[in-house]
């Protein structure tokens, strides 16, 4: 029985101010709050919240029957909080619907996969805790920022706990090989992998609203239609997409509300199924494994990492902005952990990109490329200093290291702790029960006992009456 897998992004760009080379040292917050006030809010009412009531409302009319899955960004996440709560209080009534699964996704929308393994874990773990706070769900599937991926990020993934992982179904890589199906890690075959469908997902996300497209105008009886025609053995169907395109990318006068209101109902037709990411990585068992040796993305044409280190100015700010990564793994410091996560985000370098695309880029304050890449080396230029201000470059290597081995152990043993304590916790749970019941059964011993010591103390008593005879 084929299903499909519906996923949406969610995430937010943290808009840099201007900032001058005559500001470092002197100004140390650098971001646009009008702008990532007035960006958030205008996405959360054209886009955000019509496409989640209209999914609330799919979920309210075929029950458990339809099902959908989000990846909310750490950063993404912040921004909400601050200028559009409603949001995320439609998230948490999505999710108590039950039909809804959040997945892991680096905290930043960064680049750390590529440059920092430790820098890579903690962003992971950190957007894990952020969505265990949020929604009580702890995410066993994951994706990488705009679904980057490569065999050494797969293995990274699965050494983090995660059963599954969502990528690009690309043409370069699968060659003669179907996205419909279920796949596994080259290097850690106990991590499944999603793939995207390019097609079906970009005729929603990119092509719907193209009146000079051959497929428009696009319905949704024929849409399931495409899919029901796949072959019988092809059963996965993974669509993928930014929760903007939905309102922003596709304007809500294109009708695409209507369009995802009806899919479920013409799926439910050809007896076609939906799934959460984890629900198939848990059922369908993988049909082998997909060799990725250099990084892919959902991005441009060519579906890797050019559009942020394609040019000379991106990798050397890429390069800057990790070689203090060893260093922020002993930062304790909140106001530079927040500048570092917003740092990372993958924007910043898109925004330096010299590449053509054939999606829109908004470089916001940028007159281009190299006025962004200017504007971040000086930003970068005063954090740097901040950070080696808190942490020397004095500091020997060997010292450096004896610190991250230190911080690396208790993390580990940490961790150790936590799962004896949850096993703890069940254990007790078992006895609880038994303990309840036990009192009952050695309550009569307890009232017989005195009747046995009565004898024992009468017997003195005894042998002083007879003195006194």
């Amino acid at each position: 029985m084929k299903t499909i897998c519906l996923y949406f992004e969610i995430h937010q760009i943290i808009h840099l101010k201007r900032y001058r080379f005559f500001d470092i040292g002197t100004d140390h917050y650098y971001y646009d709050d009008y702008e990532n006030e007035r960006s958030i809010s205008d996405i959360a009412e054209r886009s955000y919240m019509p496409a989640l009531n209209a999914l609330q409302e799919m979920i309210k009319e075929n029950g458990n029957y339809f099902k959908v899955a989000f990846s909310l960004s750490g950063t993404g996440i912040e921004q909400l909080e601050m200028h559009a709560p409603q949001v995320l209080e439609k998230l948490q009534e999505l999710n108590e619907t039950g039909c809804v699964e959040f997945l892991a996704e680096p905290y930043s929308h960064g680049l750390s996969s590529l440059a920092n393994e430790q820098s890579f874990a903690r962003d992971m773990k950190k957007q894990v805790a952020k969505i265990k706070e949020y929604f009580g769900q702890e995410p066993k599937v994951a994706r990488n920022s705009s679904l980057i991926y490569s065999d050494d990020i797969g293995a990274q993934i699965a050494a983090l706990g995660f059963k599954g992982m969502l990528t690009e179904g690309a043409k370069h890589v699968l060659g003669w090989k179907s996205p419909h199906y279920v796949y596994n890690c080259n290097m850690a075959p106990s991590l499944k992998l999603l793939l995207r469908d390019v097609e079906l997902s970009d005729d929603i996300s990119l092509r719907f609203n193209n009146a000079e497209w051959e497929g428009y105008p696009l319905f949704a009886d024929a849409y399931i239609d495409r899919i029901a025609r796949l072959p019988e053995e092809e059963q996965i169907i993974n669509i993928f997409m930014e929760l903007s395109a939905l309102g922003i990318a596709q304007p809500l006068s294109s009708n695409i509300l209507d369009f995802l209101k009806a899919l479920p109902v013409c799926a439910k037709q050809k007896g076609i199924t939906f799934s959460t990411p984890t629900e198939i990585c848990m059922k369908v068992k993988s049909v082998g494994a997909v060799d990725v040796p250099d990084t892919l993305s959902w991005v441009d044409e060519e579906r890797d990492c050019s559009c942020w280190l394609g040019n000379a100015m991106q990798r050397e700010a890429f390069n800057k902005l990790y070689s203090v990564a060893d260093r922020l793994l002993i930062a304790d410091d909140p106001r530079i952990m927040q500048d570092w996560d917003y740092l990372q985000a993958s924007n910043n370098f898109r925004f330096m990109t010299t590449k053509p695309s054939n999606v829109g880029l908004d470089r916001g304050i940028y007159s281009g490329p190299f006025d962004a890449f200017t504007n971040y080396m000086n930003i970068l230029g005063d954090f740097i200093n901040r950070v080696n201000a808190l942490y020397p470059l004095e500091i020997e290597n060997e010292e450096l290291n004896s610190l991250l081995t230190t911080i690396r152990n208790q993390g580990d043993e940490i961790e150790m702790k936590d799962k004896e304590i949850t096993r703890l916790k069940a254990k007790l749970e078992k006895l609880e029960p038994a303990e309840k019941k036990a009192p009952a059964k050695k309550a009569a011993p307890k009232k017989a006992a005195p009747k046995k010591a009565a004898p024992k103390k009468a017997a003195p008593k005894k042998a002083e009456e007879s003195k006194e005879a």
